[in-house]
């Protein structure tokens, strides 16, 4: 019995993996079941036994990809050094991912968000959820940055790290519009000036 439950769960992270790099390319609703399951190498009737429809499904990966999101993102903010040094190291990452040339870096939040909100209440509450556990990260981080001085200047971490997140997210999505760095670019230079250490 324990077998069979550890090859049921192996099957479905296997879906959910398989899946990942398939939206982040097409989007949610062009990539089809039939396409997916074919790319899993897992029979179309098998679908149903690790998720109850496509909804479901969608929901359940964006749970995973947060949670190896967060788990991630814990590790980067917990390194060594001071605070301010930990964000803008988050921010170069989040600008390598979203800049680079590999789709399989890049945020699935970014790509789904628009697309699955008015689509689907589940995943709408799940991508919310998500990105809150980012803005509660960041917010820590920025306190933390305020007791060791490297953020003393700041005065609501919480209200910094909602408007930085949100300048992130607008920039990703610019800078697939129009196809360029840029946008991300100018995003940390904005970033900058709002972590810069006091002299």
């Amino acid at each position: 019995m324990r077998g069979m439950s550890t090859q049921i769960t192996d099957l479905r992270q296997h879906i959910l993996e398989v899946a990942k790099p398939l939206l982040l390319n097409k989007g949610y609703t062009a990539v089809g079941l039939t396409e997916l399951l074919a790319t899993a190498g897992i029979p179309k009737g098998s679908f149903y036994h690790y998720f109850d429809s496509k909804e479901g499904f969608g929901q359940a990966l964006l749970d995973w990809y947060f949670g190896a999101y967060l788990a991630f993102l814990d590790d980067l903010l917990a390194r060594p050094g001071k605070a301010q040094q930990r964000l803008m190291g988050f921010w170069q990452y989040w600008l390598d991912a979203q800049g680079g040339e590999d789709p399989a870096a890049k945020c699935l939040a970014v790509k789904l968000s628009a697309e699955v909100s008015d689509l689907s209440e589940s995943m709408r509450v799940t991508l919310e959820q998500g990105t809150q556990g980012v803005i509660q990260r960041l917010t820590q981080c920025i306190a933390e940055g305020r007791t060791d001085g490297s953020l003393a200047h700041v005065k609501d971490a919480a209200q910094l790290a909602n408007t930085l997140y949100q300048l992130w997210l607008g920039a990703s999505l610019l800078a697939k519009v129009t196809r360029s760095r840029a946008p991300l670019e100018s995003a940390m230079t904005g970033t900058r000036q709002l972590l810069k250490p006091p002299k």
